[in-house]
């Protein structure tokens, strides 16, 4: 979608019935009748250039619908983790929508639009709290990317919470027409203690994502309410190493991340609407950079 379409139809994807549409969505990508399933398959590996020879499985009747086609594995060795302790690495394949510094609470979505860290975290401002003055980047996975979601440091679960919301498209175009609109959809948010301090990794919905689901959970979205739920891991924390798998999209949108670490630096030469693959690094410690021990790095704010 261009800037210019998004201007013009901005107006009407708020009024679309996105819920409706998204449900219609879920059925028709879990059909397991053969044929129709084959030929989406078929019709959207070509439509969107998806490389089948990455996934642990590249033909088409080794899927059981599209959406386990969509949510394909990976070939072992198809993404090589960045080694050094420091670093915090893409959580998944997709593009740099933005990144930077959290200042006096505020995240930018896009030039000239920002919202807040209290929102995004459906108005819990104690947890907004801990991310004061860290950094976040928004990542997003576009139809042909590797949809499943990886841990970018290694982390112990303390909470998780599922917001409601609308279901605005997540496309660059929209991004920058619909104000705020991370924090007014749909999202899944999970909070984990990690050597560097808190992490919040927030998976966002978007229009025909048909449920958002995380390992220790499943599937969390559908059902769908109005009120925000929240689940406490604190006496039973579930740890995961750095790269594992933590969540994935049926059908894909976006993941922001929030850390409250300060000192950070991004990777040298990232930059907004670069390409990255899940394993690659995205930041490491600042300090690490600064001394030397990771060439190539800088203090890059990315603001």
């Amino acid at each position: 979608m261009s800037r210019m379409t998004a201007r013009l139809f901005g107006p009407f994807v708020t009024m679309l019935p996105q819920h409706g549409v998204s449900r219609v969505v879920h059925a028709l990508a879990r059909w397991r009748w053969r044929p129709w399933k084959n030929l989406l398959i078929r019709v959207f590996s070509r439509v969107y250039a998806v490389d089948r020879g990455e996934a642990a499985a590249s033909d088409s009747h080794a899927y059981v619908s599209f959406n386990d086609f969509f949510t394909r594995a990976l070939a072992p060795g198809a993404r090589p983790l960045e080694t050094a302790p420091d670093a915090v690495i893409s959580p998944v394949d997709g593009s740099v929508s933005e990144f930077g510094t959290i200042t006096a609470g505020r995240l930018i979505q896009a030039k000239g639009q920002d919202y807040g860290v209290t929102e995004l975290l459906g108005g819990d401002e104690a947890l907004a709290g801990q991310f004061e003055d860290g950094h976040f980047a928004t990542l997003y996975l576009s139809p042909r990317d590797y949809h499943r979601v990886h841990m970018p440091v290694a982390g112990s679960l303390q909470r998780m919470l599922h917001v409601p919301g609308r279901l605005f498209g997540v496309s660059r175009p929209l991004v920058q027409q619909i104000p705020r609109l991370f924090a007014r959809n749909e999202r899944v948010i999970s909070v984990f203690d990690t050597p560097g301090g808190p992490l919040a990794v927030v998976l966002v919905g978007a229009i025909g994502v048909g449920s958002i689901e995380t390992v220790w959970a499943g599937e969390i979205t559908p059902p769908r309410g109005q009120r925000i739920r929240s689940w406490d891991y604190r006496q039973a924390p579930v740890a995961l190493d750095m790269g594992e798998e933590m969540g994935r999209f049926n059908l894909g949108s976006t993941v922001i991340l929030l850390l409250a670490e300060q000192d950070l630096a991004w990777r040298d030469g990232l930059a907004v609407d670069q390409p990255i693959r899940m394993g690659e690094r995205l930041a490491g410690r600042a300090s690490e950079a600064i001394s030397g021990a990771i060439p190539g790095e800088s203090d890059h704010t990315g603001e």
